[in-house]
């Protein structure tokens, strides 16, 4: 069974996002979604400094079995990449929720978190 982290919000595409203050956050994949993917060779990231809307594709993660498109869960611009999965991309399969997180991310717009999936909601869909 998939760890689903209450503290977290959700998308229907996988995606976590971990809301700060300061209109800031930190977005990853899902434990189911590395599940799916199998071993994770590779994660091709955005630049800091891009902005994207709400569902914009913003880079792709690959595995041994297929590659999937990431979905920017808020509109919101790039401030940080993780380096670390940039160089391991198996932490996404080690570790998806701490050391495998993906982006850090300014919010454009933070009314549009009422848009994201409760941890309860997530886990019924998958």
């Amino acid at each position: 069974m998939s760890q689903v982290p209450e503290a977290l919000l959700y998308t229907k595409d996988h995606e976590w996002i971990q809301l700060h203050e300061d209109s800031t956050a930190i977005v990853g994949i899902t434990d189911y979604a590395q599940e799916s993917l199998g071993d994770i060779t590779f994660v091709e990231f955005p630049l800091a400094g891009e902005s994207f809307n709400t569902g914009d594709t913003f880079g792709v993660v690959e595995s041994v079995k297929a590659a999937s498109d990431l979905y920017m869960p808020l509109d919101a611009e790039v401030l940080e990449i993780n380096d670390e999965v940039d160089a391991e991309p198996e932490l996404l399969n080690s570790d998806p929720y701490q050391k495998g997180w993906l982006l850090k991310i300014r919010l454009t717009d933070p009314s549009q978190v009422v848009a994201l999936l409760k941890a309860d909601a997530y886990a019924g869909i998958i």
